[in-house]
């Protein structure tokens, strides 16, 4: 897969939405990617495996202003949680055959830029789902406020996915 380009195949939030999103208010729609990062940049190409669906991104589907994640962009590929393998990389931390998880397209393949929000899987030992959906977002707020170490949360709560904290890249 060296060079050139590739179908993209993608899902596009048409309108932002009103009530309940419906299969109306998206549609799929194919692309191309270059299989290359961009020379110069720290970005990152990836095949995604998985995405996940989950509840906060109904929020985001509304024009919204102030929130603490802000809305999608019409036209533009709907983004959330996924597990993806690199196969192109120009950022120091991240290089070919890396599984990673954190914020991608809902696509066949994302260009990432910047890296922030995205983490390289040390456990392949668990499903790659995993990575998705409640417990990724349990895992992010965890690494990003820090939480299991200084509250013990972990612990009170009886949690033991059997996975590491995810590593700062």
């Amino acid at each position: 897969m060296a060079g050139g380009e590739v179908a993209n195949k993608q899902i596009i939030l048409k309108d932002y939405v009103s009530g309940f999103p419906k299969e109306s208010d998206m549609y799929m729609t194919t692309g191309t990617v270059s299989l290359k990062v961009p020379e110069g940049s720290k970005a990152i190409l990836v095949k995604n495996l998985y995405l996940s669906c989950d509840p906060y991104m109904r929020g985001r589907m509304k024009k919204m202003e102030g929130s603490y994640v802000e809305s999608f962009k019409p036209g533009s590929p709907i983004s959330g949680y996924g597990v993806a393998k690199v196969l192109d990389s120009a950022h120091p931390d991240f290089k070919k055959g890396d599984l990673v998880w954190g914020m991608t397209g809902w696509e066949e393949y994302s260009l990432i830029t910047p890296s922030e929000g995205l983490f390289r899987i040390q456990h392949t030992d668990v499903p790659l789902s995993y990575y998705t959906g409640l417990l990724a977002g349990y895992r992010y707020s965890l690494h990003q406020n820090n939480l299991a170490d200084r509250t013990g949360l972990n612990q009170d709560c009886n949690i033991d996915l059997g996975l590491a904290p995810p590593q700062i890249l």
